[in-house]
């Protein structure tokens, strides 16, 4: 039995990374959607995540990111960047990883960039590994207790939300951001 799950597990994070992008991509009204309920969800439990929106040029919202597989891992989901209240792009979030690792998950995640050159990196790229180019900031538990408004100097924060599955840790080190067409 142990062995079935484990292939059900692996079948499942291949297909999604072996799926092409425009056949999984939701449409723009359904990711719009999804963000603006995520984003309102966010705020209303994470204080810190309210006030980097408050300073924020930009929120990069993926409300849903999937991850599953037994040794070798995939995850994706897409999102929408947010500026002064307007979607002014989609994007896509795509990784793998190798290890000692099995299971599946669900997850979202916000970006808040918080000057205009990070922005402007992530806009110009043709897919941003997150980990290289501007200094980012995983915002947990015990960075919130040392949190103010002032003390927010790097140039990308992200926080991670809705965190239910079956799989140890939840990274984006290594993830692709990607621009996404919606037509």
């Amino acid at each position: 039995m142990k062995i079935l799950s484990r292939l059900a597990v692996f079948a499942f994070a291949a297909s999604i990374l072996s799926t092409p992008l425009s056949a999984r991509a939701d449409s723009a009204e359904e990711i719009n959607i999804e963000v603006a309920q995520s984003l309102k969800k966010l705020y209303a439990q994470n204080p810190v995540a309210q006030a980097l929106g408050q300073q924020a040029v930009g929120v990069l919202v993926f409300p849903s990111i999937v991850k599953g597989g037994f040794i070798v891992t995939g995850q994706f989901g897409e999102g929408a960047l947010i500026e002064e209240g307007v979607t002014t792009g989609y994007y896509s979030s795509a990784g793998a990883s190798a290890g000692f690792q099995a299971g599946a998950e669900k997850f979202g995640y916000a970006l808040f960039f918080m000057n205009d050159k990070a922005l402007a990196y992530l806009k110009k790229s043709k897919g941003w590994s997150i980990g290289a180019g501007p200094s980012l900031v995983l915002v947990d538990k015990g960075f919130a207790k040392d949190f103010s408004t002032t003390t927010a100097r790097k140039d990308i924060y992200a926080v991670v939300f809705n965190q239910k599955g079956l799989m140890g840790g939840v990274g984006i080190q290594g993830t692709k951001i990607t621009r996404i067409r919606l037509d």
